[in-house]
């Protein structure tokens, strides 16, 4: 398998504007935001890497519940109240990087 663009984040190759950094899961803002705030959060550790939500298995199944507490955790720390927590799953479903990914939209601005 070929590293994706989210690899070379957690590697430290490529830069983001990250916004939430925990030993377990990252947050950073999408470069193409379709809100005022849009965060994508992602696991940071190899035994967590699925590439989408269709490959969750019985090992990795926790893997989202983590993005989403990562995202609850975030809007608490900043302050935002109100906000949508999207999964694209597969080609068909709009996903464009396969490494499983949360996205974090809010109208609310950091």
């Amino acid at each position: 398998m070929q590293p994706t663009i989210f690899h070379k984040i957690i590697a430290g190759e490529i830069p983001a504007d990250i916004v939430y950094d925990t030993d377990e899961v990252l947050g950073f803002k999408d470069i193409h935001p379709q809100a005022p705030t849009h965060i994508l959060f992602i696991a940071k550790l190899e035994k967590d890497f699925v590439s989408s939500i269709i490959d969750i298995t019985d090992q990795t199944a926790h893997v989202p519940t983590k993005l989403i507490q990562a995202a609850k955790d975030f809007a608490s720390e900043k302050g935002i109240t109100g906000y949508q927590l999207k999964f694209h799953c597969g080609k068909d479903g709009g996903q464009e990087v396969f490494f499983l990914h949360l996205h974090f939209l809010s109208q609310q601005s950091l």
